[in-house]
């Protein structure tokens, strides 16, 4: 099955679950999520250092821009906490054909509390609407809650390595 729903010129769809709501990623959010995203200890796993609002802002530009590749489609959404009314952290999806790379990251103050759980599941239900059929994640092998996660979405460990992290894959039904 090919991907049809894709069009850069609209923010996307929101989902959501029982207590968030994935939003469309604007520039906008830059200010919020340069605060959400400043703790250096989220970099544990994947390197760096956090982007400050103008980095975010300029980052956010090219991502909303969407892929150069036009085979390759940008999904990126801010989970946004109701109870809290804001944004916790953010989720994202690069679509080639029928298969999603999807990644989570959720602020330290907001953490342990099931909200990437919930998000990454919104996420992958979600994506079949955009006509995808195989999800898959690359997780730090040490990155426990990461990959606990990754379980819960629905995804499991394949064996297969990429730059030193685990492969993580399911198969959408339908």
């Amino acid at each position: 099955m090919s991907v049809t729903m894709f069009d850069n010129s609209g923010p996307g769809k929101v989902f959501s679950g029982v207590r968030i709501d994935l939003e469309p990623l604007r520039v906008e959010h830059a200010e919020e999520m340069a605060v959400v995203l400043g703790d250096p200890a989220l970099h544990r796993f994947i390197g760096g250092v956090p982007d400050t609002a103008e980095q975010l802002r300029a980052r956010y530009a090219r991502m909303t821009a969407g892929s150069p590749d036009p085979a390759v489609h940008w999904l990126n959404w801010v989970i946004r906490l109701r109870e809290e009314h804001r944004s916790v952290g953010t989720v994202q999806a690069t679509v080639e054909g029928g298969t999603a790379e999807i990644a989570w990251v959720v602020g330290t103050p907001w953490q342990g509390r099931g909200i990437a759980v919930e998000a990454a599941r919104v996420l992958v239900e979600g994506l079949a609407s955009y006509g995808v059929r195989s999800v898959v994640a690359h997780i730090h092998p040490d990155h426990t809650a990461s990959a606990a996660v990754a379980r819960a979405a629905g995804l499991a460990p394949t064996g297969e390595r990429r730059d030193g992290e685990v492969r993580w894959r399911a198969e959408l039904g339908g």
